[in-house]
C-alpha cells in the first residue's frame, strides 16, 4: 500500500473519522483506523468505529500501490496535526505503517487486520435533508437534552418523521426543546419515530458541511447519515421521550415580547451575583412595557430594566433557573423573542415573535424569592 496525499486533507479525513473512537476499549484494535487506497487514482478510505457508531470517509490521493492497513487512530491523528505543511508520502513497508514529508519521517506498528470487525451497513435511506439546516436545528434542541446516564433515553433527541416534517426534540425533565424542518422523505407517508444520542447526533451535525443534502437512514437498531463522501452510523436508545404536545398546549397565557439580545446580555449580566442556581427574576409590567431582571440576595444583588411589551395581565413576576435560560435564550437567532408565561412556578414557553411554532423551547419556573 502506497498513497500520496495533502497533509491537510488527511488531517481532516483523519481527524473527522477518529471522532467515533472509544477513548478506552477492552478491544485493541477498536483504537484503530481503517486505511484503504483503491485503484490508481484514489480515493482513499478512513474508517473507524466503536460498539456505538462508525464514521468512513472518502478523500483524494494519488495511489500507486492499492492495499489496507489498520493503525491507531489517535496516534495518527496526533502525527497528522505536526506533519510540515504540502504533500504526504504514506505506504507500509513490512510491519510498519510509514508517513513522512518535508523531512519529517513517522513510523507506525501495524494492527492485525484479520481481528478488526466490520463496518455496519448503511440502513436504508429513508430521504434527504438539508445539511445546514438540519445541523442548525440539532444545536437549538440539544441543550434541554439531559447529561445523567442513568436515564440513558434522556440524554437523547427524537427523530420524528412524518409526511415531509422532521420532527427534533429533547428534555431532560427540567425543560423541552421541539425543533421541525423540512424534508424530502423518499416515500410518500415516511415515518419514524426514534431516539439518537444527542452527544453522538451533535458530533455528526457539527460534522457536516453547510450545504448539500444528508441522506437519512434508519433501521430497527440504527441511525445512518450520508453526506459529500462522508458516512457515519450511530446505534439508537431505547425508550421513547414523553410526547410534548400536552405539555405544549397552554391555555390564556400572557405574552411577553423582549428584544433577544438585549435579554440574554441582561440575564448573563445579572446572574453573576446567582450563587449556585439560584433563580433570576423576571418582573415584567404593562403600565410601563418593562421588564426587571433581579438577582442575588441580601447586599449581593443586581438588576436591570428592559423595554417589554406585555398582554393579557398587568403585572406578572416569574423565576428561572440561569443557566437553563441562558441555554434557552442562545438557541435562537430570532431579533425578538415571545415569551408566553402562566405564571411563577408554572411552564413558560418561549418561541419566536411571529408565533411559527418552528423552534419552541419549555422551561419551568420557579418560585420568585426576594432580593
Amino acid at each position: 500500500m502506497e498513497f500520496r496525499i495533502e497533509r491537510s486533507a488527511l488531517t481532516d479525513s483523519v481527524s473527522w473519522a477518529a471522532r467515533v473512537l472509544p477513548v478506552r476499549s477492552p478491544v485493541p484494535v477498536l483504537g484503530g483506523l481503517l486505511l484503504e487506497a483503491g485503484g490508481e487514482g484514489g480515493p482513499l478510505r478512513i474508517s473507524g468505529l466503536d460498539y456505538e457508531a462508525s464514521a468512513r470517509i472518502d478523500v483524494d490521493a494519488e495511489v500507486t500501490r492499492p492495499g489496507k492497513v489498520l493503525v491507531m487512530g489517535r496516534r495518527l491523528l496526533d502525527i497528522c496535526k505536526v506533519l510540515p505543511e504540502g504533500p504526504v508520502e504514506c505506504a507500509v513497508e513490512g510491519s510498519r505503517f510509514t508517513v513522512s514529508g518535508d523531512g519529517a519521517r513517522f513510523g507506525l506498528s501495524v494492527l492485525p487486520l484479520d481481528d478488526y470487525p466490520a463496518l455496519p451497513p448503511l440502513p436504508q435511506v429513508r430521504g434527504a435533508v438539508d445539511a445546514g439546516l438540519f445541523a442548525a436545528a440539532v444545536a437549538e434542541v440539544a441543550v434541554a437534552a439531559g447529561r445523567d446516564d442513568t436515564l440513558p433515553v434522556l440524554t437523547g433527541i427524537r427523530l420524528g418523521l412524518d409526511g415531509d416534517t422532521m420532527t427534533l426534540a429533547a428534555t431532560d425533565r427540567y425543560r423541552f426543546a421541539v425543533r421541525t424542518l423540512p424534508w424530502k422523505a423518499t416515500a410518500p407517508g415516511e415515518a419514524a419515530d426514534v431516539i439518537v444520542s444527542a452527544r453522538r447526533l451533535t458530533e455528526i451535525a457539527r460534522s457536516l458541511g453547510r450545504s448539500g443534502l444528508v441522506s437519512l437512514a434508519l433501521d430497527a437498531g440504527s441511525a445512518g447519515f450520508e453526506h459529500a463522501g462522508t458516512r457515519t452510523t450511530v446505534r439508537l436508545l431505547d425508550g421513547r421521550l414523553p410526547r410534548h404536545e400536552k405539555l405544549f398546549a397552554m391555555a390564556d397565557p400572557a405574552v411577553a415580547v423582549v428584544d433577544r439580545v438585549r435579554l440574554t446580555e441582561a440575564v448573563r449580566r445579572v446572574s453573576v451575583v446567582a450563587d449556585g442556581d439560584s433563580p433570576v427574576q423576571m418582573a415584567f409590567s404593562r403600565a410601563d412595557a418593562s421588564v426587571t431582571l433581579r438577582a442575588g440576595y441580601e447586599d449581593d444583588v443586581a438588576s436591570q430594566r428592559l423595554p417589554a411589551a406585555l398582554e393579557g395581565a398587568e403585572e406578572l413576576t416569574v423565576a428561572f433557573n440561569p443557566g437553563y435560560l441562558a441555554d434557552a435564550l442562545a438557541s435562537f437567532t430570532d431579533p425578538s423573542l415571545r415569551l408566553l408565561l402562566l405564571g411563577a412556578g408554572q411552564r413558560a414557553m418561549i418561541t419566536d415573535v411571529a408565533g411559527t411554532d418552528v423552534h419552541r423551547h419549555l422551561l419551568m419556573s420557579v418560585k420568585p424569592q426576594l432580593v
